[in-house]
């Protein structure tokens, strides 16, 4: 029998005074209540499992809107009511756009967010819409929502992120989770056989895709991406994950559709890691002519390092300093290199 002070009990379970006086009859009777407790105490552990995978399984983020922003647009729906009734849809340059904002009255309203800009931001998206310019342009994105406009496509690095950031805490989850994401090296540490249709290698079937794309081969992955993503492993979560991530079965296989635009975000990622460099450096420009010197600067840069030109070169080429190379505007460069051979 163990000794009094050896045990502990619940904050709302008094202990007896000692438990060698209680009978058979009394240690059972508390063995039982304190079972019933532990047992409604597991429940409640499980239903609070089962909330956490559904949250985890949402698509998209839920779609509740910024507090006042409706509130805040309320003076300016009559504006762009008016701006959408407006026959003059085109526009010499940004003062002609302001100057017909200013007409209809966009200026002169002081509420957030700012009506101009967000008519600047539709005008924008329209534009781009245009049939003159990129009226079939793909928005590639890693799922944020600012980006889930037109025709979109989502990042597969991000996409599989969301599984490999999965938590595991049992043997079996492990393995559930390696045979979805196709890791040999772990399935096979865990005695597991690789299955087919797993993330990675269907990654580099679609990369092969791209190469030669077929009716014949569209077919088949599209086939192939409901075997993954419709699979039940057993691990509640990483199922929820699999159907969340089917959901988006459009977006992830847009490339099907549309070969030549990239699998991932990369390239988008390294183009703007020197700014977010840049403003953790100096926190940010003083004035909105720093930030556009900024922005144009760190193009430029960017620019000419895809193009395999020094960035001084071509300054230098623009400023006429003597004994540099003379070398063209980028968009000769940019046309040349993107012109079918």
């Amino acid at each position: 029998m163990p000794r009094l002070e050896s045990v502990k009990f619940w904050a709302d379970v008094p202990p007896p005074t000692s438990l060698s006086d209680l009978s058979r009859a009394e240690l059972e009777a508390l063995l039982v209540e304190l079972f019933g407790k532990v047992g409604a105490l597991e429940e409640v552990v499980v239903e609070q499992r089962e909330e956490i995978a559904r949250l985890k399984g949402m698509k998209g983020r839920p779609a509740i809107k910024p507090s006042g922003m409706d509130k805040g647009m309320e003076p300016a729906k009559p504006l762009i009511a008016r701006l959408m009734a407006e026959p003059q849809t085109g526009f010499a340059d940004e003062a002609a756009w302001l100057a017909h904002l200013e007409r209809l009255g966009f200026t002169a309203l002081d509420v957030t967010p700012n009506p101009v800009r967000v008519a600047t931001e539709g005008a924008l998206r329209g534009s781009v819409q245009s049939p003159r310019f990129l009226c079939h342009a793909v928005v590639l994105s890693d799922d944020a929502g600012q980006f889930n406009v037109g025709r979109h496509a989502l990042c597969w690095i991000h996409a599989e992120r969301l599984v490999h950031k999965l938590d595991t805490f049992i043997d079996k989850q492990r393995a559930a989770q390696a045979r979805v994401r196709g890791l040999r090296r772990l399935t096979a540490l865990l005695g597991i056989s690789p299955l087919r249709g797993l993330i990675w290698n269907f990654y580099a079937s679609l990369k092969v895709y791209r190469l030669n794309p077929t009716r014949r081969r569209c077919v088949a992955l599209r086939a192939r991406f409901d075997r993954i993503f419709l699979r039940r492993t057993g691990f509640v979560t990483l199922d929820r994950l699999l159907a969340r991530l089917h959901a988006n079965k459009g977006e992830l296989l847009m490339v099907l559709e549309r070969p030549e635009i990239p699998l991932h975000t990369n390239g988008s990622e390294n183009d703007i890691r020197c700014h977010v460099t840049r403003r953790k450096v100096s926190a940010g420009t003083r004035s909105e002519i720093g930030r556009d010197c900024r922005d144009a600067f760190l193009g430029l840069a960017k620019t000419c390092d895809k193009l395999g030109i020094a960035v001084w070169d071509y300054l230098g080429s623009r400023l006429k300093v003597a004994g540099h190379a003379l070398i063209a505007p980028l968009d000769h460069y940019v046309r040349a290199k993107i012109r079918p051979a």
